[in-house]
């Protein structure tokens, strides 16, 4: 598995651990770069309201980070995730398929409008009204 793939982590801290929420951040980024991955976006959403109770608790404060790497470090990130218990919920998705399927159909989309529109272009246009009103008349 020596090939980069994208993951994305999102977790959920217990709101009464404010403080310790760049704490567990800056932990999980290290154990990440001891596995050979790389963190290519952390980010604190903030405290948010949950959608249903998890361990008595109504809200919690979410953090997603965007990480490149092989998956050795996602197993170990996880891992370390579950023992902790301050770590409400966590999910870990792989973005690298996805992200690629779109930036094709994204390509398809402009090459199908940039041939729409040179093919729409004045001449053509009056090209196909001479051949109309030709037809028309016969």
């Amino acid at each position: 598995m020596n090939t980069k793939r994208q993951y994305e982590v999102v977790f959920i801290v217990d709101p009464t651990a404010d403080d310790e929420v760049t704490r567990l951040t800056d932990n999980f980024k290290q154990v990440i770069a001891d596995q050979g991955g790389v963190v290519t976006k952390a980010e604190s959403m903030g405290k948010r309201q949950l959608a249903y109770e998890i361990l008595h608790r109504k809200e919690g404060t979410f953090v997603l980070l965007e990480i490149e790497g092989s998956g050795r470090e996602i197993a170990e990130l996880e891992r370390r995730m579950r023992v902790n218990d301050r770590i409400l919920r966590y999910l870990t998705v792989r973005v690298d398929e996805d992200r690629r399927r779109a930036e094709k159909l994204k390509e398809r989309r402009a090459r199908k409008v940039a041939k729409r529109s040179s093919s729409t272009s004045p001449a053509v246009r009056r090209s196909a009204a001479v051949d109309f009103a030709e037809a028309k008349a016969e």
